[in-house]
């Protein structure tokens, strides 16, 4: 359905899930790919996004663009995460809807379903209970953005999908640790780590020009040399991760389903009455503890020392493992195991932040 000389727009493409979406975009030989830089179209800006979408009528749409963090930031931050998120969504699929867009692709998170889900995660549990309270307004500006897809493909006749990916990493991450996610957090963490034990403050100066300053638990373990490494919360708490070429694939694939495929996921049968109309889950399907996760990153690493939880930061959500089983009805499956998958990652931040471990 998508065709190779079609124009597409990927928003966020100098982002994780951007860039990787671009990547495979240009490997299988779509050409007319459109990009902004936020410098160049801000998305929050409703008239600066209009305008763009009249003036480049691209025919697809991968809505990648968001403001995203872990605990830290959306504990901090929370204002920013819901008003910039709600603003972007909502500014690009209403232009896109206008422009007579084909298709859109929406990307959200599955922080969307209730913090005491049970376990996998179905589509259909999304509203089912009370959200995790750490990321709450991010997940309630995702949730409008699954609505306001399900709205416009009810009252316009849009083709507007959406896709919740599980936990992402690869190239492309962010390791500023204000906002970072815990598996590029745990990456840098051990990475500075190891240049603290081998004695480099050289290249851990280099590092925070590339990554930004550190907070002072992080700050006071490398001037101990580096031997601990302090992580948040208890370790308990369970995850599932994705890489984000395997998720790439997942998003190329669903906008390129026969129409038929696309009208059963769109639930264009009395959608009103479909909890899981519009919506699939991209994830590995299988999950580990956050403490099972420190340990892979430090053994991918080659880190030799200690770590200590500190139990006074929040935890998060128990468990956020997602059923995956209506994406791989349509033939896909991620193929990039976590050890390989935090190898490629490692490679990226080395060649990004100019030291080796």
């Amino acid at each position: 359905m998508m065709e190779r000389d079609a124009r597409l727009y990927v928003s966020g493409h100098r982002g994780l899930v951007g860039s990787a979406i671009v990547r495979h975009l240009q490997a299988t030989g779509y050409e007319q790919i459109i990009t902004r830089e936020h410098s160049a179209l801000d998305l929050t800006d409703q008239e600066a996004t209009r305008a763009f979408f009249e003036r480049e009528r691209p025919q697809y749409v991968f809505l990648a663009a968001a403001k995203v963090g872990g605990i830290l930031a959306n504990s901090t931050r929370p204002a920013e995460f819901i008003r910039d998120n709600l603003a972007i969504q909502t500014n690009v699929i209403h232009a896109a809807w206008r422009a007579g867009v084909r298709r859109l692709l929406f990307l959200g998170s599955s922080c969307i379903y209730p913090r005491d889900c049970a376990q996998p995660i179905r589509e259909e549990y999304l509203l089912s209970g009370p959200l995790e309270a750490t990321n709450r307004p991010y997940a309630l500006a995702k949730i409008a953005g699954i609505e306001m897809c399900r709205s416009y493909n009810r009252q316009y006749g849009t083709c507007f999908v959406c896709a919740m990916p599980t936990n992402l990493y690869g190239p492309g991450d962010r390791y500023d640790l204000q906002s970072s996610h815990v598996l590029p957090a745990l990456i840098r963490k051990f990475f500075l780590a190891k240049l603290a034990m081998h004695g480099d403050r050289g290249a851990i100066a280099r590092d925070v020009l590339a990554h930004g300053p550190l907070p002072a638990d992080v700050s006071a373990s490398l001037e101990a040399g580096g031997r601990e490494v302090v992580l948040w919360g208890t370790g308990q708490p369970r995850r599932e991760f994705l890489y984000s070429d395997d998720m790439a694939k997942a998003c190329v694939l669903l906008m390129s389903l026969g129409d038929s495929a696309m009208q059963r996921l769109l639930g264009t049968v009395q959608p009103e009455q479909s909890s899981s109309a519009a919506l699939i889950n991209i994830g590995w399907g299988e999950d580990l503890t956050i403490r099972q996760l420190a340990e892979e990153v430090s053994e991918v690493l080659g880190y030799e020392g200690d770590v200590r939880w500190d139990t006074s930061k929040p935890d998060g959500t128990p468990r956020k493992l997602l059923d995956v089983s209506r994406m791989k009805s349509l033939g896909w499956s991620p193929s990039t195991r976590l050890s390989h998958g935090i190898a490629r990652a490692l490679e990226d931040y080395v060649a990004r932040t100019g030291v080796r471990p």
